[in-house]
């Protein structure tokens, strides 16, 4: 996925990561109920556009994370759970739709050309400048901080102590894109200086990471994910300590793919009007201190 706190300095927050990732099948979770979105509830304008074609079927596709909680996770039942599963069924019961989940690899996702096998994600995508090239996205549904952690036997407590050490990110996440010297936020804000030398090892997803290192994984001596993600890992036992403040903050939207894509300029306008109204409303900041332990992660305030 966020995914996924220094809550401290929200003021400070941008978006994420984040990160998304899993394996490729899609498991069916969905939330029943009338819409209730002014703009969302009518009917589609154009029979061709992707909003007419959901409404239609009755079900909106959503790609997620099935590993990064406690933005989004699979339960052994094959339902999901999470902050950005409660914010995509919101979207689709506001557009009297149902969800079914699906679990592409991250990198899918954020390269844009979905082929229509689904039809948005909600998972934790960190608006950036290269991922709007292939990308359309709404404003951001919630904002959290890129969080450096260091395992517990390095030793290791400040930022520069990992200068020439192994950090541990998800692949195509943002976080692997800071360590390269790549990222660049879509609203131009800027980033700590990586430290030097450190170098990049990539797993499946940012919790494949934490996982690894609770199992005893040592050949890597820093993770970075979500200070959200690291929050939960720390607190289910993972030998890690957060190392200095968040390198980064990010801004997190609803993505469509526009690679290529289905005419979807309807459903755009929709799923925008409609995360406005749960910014509006407080559905979104509910949500957030609901999963992020009491947090309102969904200003920049």
């Amino acid at each position: 996925m966020f995914r996924r706190t220094a809550f401290a300095s929200l003021g400070a927050i941008l978006l994420l990561t984040a990160c998304q990732g899993g394996g490729g099948s899609a498991s069916p979770t969905a939330t029943t109920g009338s819409a209730t979105s002014g703009a969302a509830s009518g009917s589609a304008g154009n029979p061709n556009d992707l909003l007419a074609k959901i409404k239609q079927a009755g079900v909106i596709r959503v790609s997620t994370d099935p590993n990064y909680a406690p933005q989004s996770f699979q339960k052994p039942d094959g339902t999901f759970e999470g902050f950005d599963i409660d914010v995509a069924n919101e979207v689709a019961k506001r557009l009297g739709v149902t969800v079914k989940f699906i679990t592409p690899d991250f990198s899918a996702v954020q390269s844009g050309g979905w082929a229509a096998r689904w039809d948005m994600s909600v998972g934790s995508m960190t608006i950036t400048e290269p991922r709007k090239k292939v990308l359309d996205f709404t404003e951001p549904y919630y904002f959290t901080p890129a969080q450096m952690s260091a395992s517990k036997k390095s030793g290791i407590t400040t930022l520069d102590g990992l200068a020439g050490k192994k950090i541990c990110v998800g692949e195509q996440t943002t976080y692997q894109f800071w360590l390269e010297g790549t990222l660049k936020l879509g609203d131009g804000s800027s980033t700590a200086p990586v430290p030097q030398g450190a170098k990049v090892t990539t797993l499946k997803t940012d919790q494949d990471c934490a996982q690894s290192l609770k199992s005893g994984r040592s050949d890597f001596e820093g993770w970075l994910s979500s200070s959200s993600t690291v929050d939960d890992a720390i607190k289910a036992g993972t030998p890690v300590v957060k190392v200095g403040t968040p390198v980064f903050y990010e801004p997190l939207g609803v993505a469509f793919d526009n690679k290529g894509a289905p005419p979807h300029s309807e459903l755009l306008a929709a799923v925008k009007k409609i995360i406005q109204e749960m910014h509006a409303d407080g559905t979104l900041t509910t949500l957030s201190k609901k999963w992020f332990n009491g947090a309102d992660l969904t200003t920049k305030s």
